[in-house]
């Protein structure tokens, strides 16, 4: 069975985990939101993705200046702060105990309609806030052996039609492309954009090694991943030659090594696109050397280093 980079470990202890509805926390069982919600009836609304490790959540800043940049994009007034939106974070971590080896998901949408229509206007509540913290590790087997891609017809389009930038609920053409790739029997889709070069996967961010140079997408057409703009940082640090271009395919099947990146994983190695073998089919030295440096990265995050 086809496996992605989101694939994880099973933890009996998220069977009892409380999660936070607009600052109250509730049991597993018990969460719920109106369906009169903007994000159940229309995807109205933003999230992110977050790790808290060694009781620290990772790169907080960067996630929620996007947080709050997308609210302003899409005229969501948020009732609730930055600052207090991290500590809520906190407080529902305090809460199940958690220390290390978390995966946040924060959604935020418009709030309750008084019926259901797509006019903001019809909103009559603030923004309703869900955190859900769970136990999650990745399964260690994708990490060593690498996944497998299939190139989709689904595009990443233009901004004027739905910004890719945007970290929304509304996520249909990406779903849709999973569901391509899974037909096809790989572990996640790699999408182009409308000028048919790379862009992004449909839940990561994709970086291919062309000798000593690591390339990634113009960045046009995806969001602006933070573990990605991690790894272009970590490149640029270390004297790795590293740039933001459009490539094609036929660059993507002669690559050296290929990977993708993601707040869950950090960066895998992917070792087949499209049935073709990248480089030995292995994970390679470059990959290896950048995970070297992210977790260090993440250890000085934490304060360990």
């Amino acid at each position: 069975m086809a496996q992605g980079t989101h694939d994880h470990q099973i933890d009996p202890r998220n069977e009892n985990i409380k999660i936070n509805i607009n600052g109250e926390l509730f049991r597993r069982e018990d969460a719920k939101v109106s369906v009169f919600d903007s994000g159940y009836i229309l995807g109205d609304g933003i999230w992110e993705g977050l790790r808290f490790h060694k009781g620290k959540v990772l790169f907080a800043r960067e996630h929620m200046r996007r947080l709050y940049e997308g609210a302003k994009a899409l005229d969501m007034e948020m009732d609730v702060g930055p600052e207090a939106m991290l500590e809520r974070i906190y407080e529902t971590c305090r809460a199940n105990d958690m220390e290390t080896g978390v995966h946040i998901r924060l959604m935020v949408t418009r709030g309750v309609k008084s019926t259901p229509y797509q006019d903001p206007r019809m909103t009559i509540t603030p923004p309703t806030v869900v955190i859900i913290a769970e136990y999650k590790a990745p399964v260690e087997e994708i990490i060593e052996r690498g996944i497998r891609l299939f190139t989709v017809h689904v595009r990443r389009g233009y901004p004027d039609v739905q910004d890719p930038k945007l970290n929304t609920h509304s996520k249909l053409n990406c779903i849709t492309a999973c569901i391509q790739a899974a037909k096809a029997g790989a572990d996640e889709a790699l999408m182009l954009d409308p000028h048919g070069f790379v862009a992004t996967c449909n839940s990561t961010h994709f970086f291919i090694v062309r000798g000593d140079e690591v390339w990634t997408s113009s960045g046009d057409y995806c969001l602006d991943g933070i573990t990605r703009r991690s790894i272009i940082n970590l490149c640029k640090a270390n004297d790795i030659p590293v740039f933001e271009r459009n490539f094609s395919l036929t660059d993507v099947y002669g690559a050296d090594e290929a990977f993708v990146t993601g707040t869950f994983a950090g960066a895998a190695p992917v070792v087949e696109i499209d049935g073709r073998k990248i480089g030995s089919g292995r994970p390679g030295p470059m990959l290896a050397r950048l995970r070297g440096l992210y977790l260090e990265k993440i250890e000085r995050e934490t304060g360990r280093l």
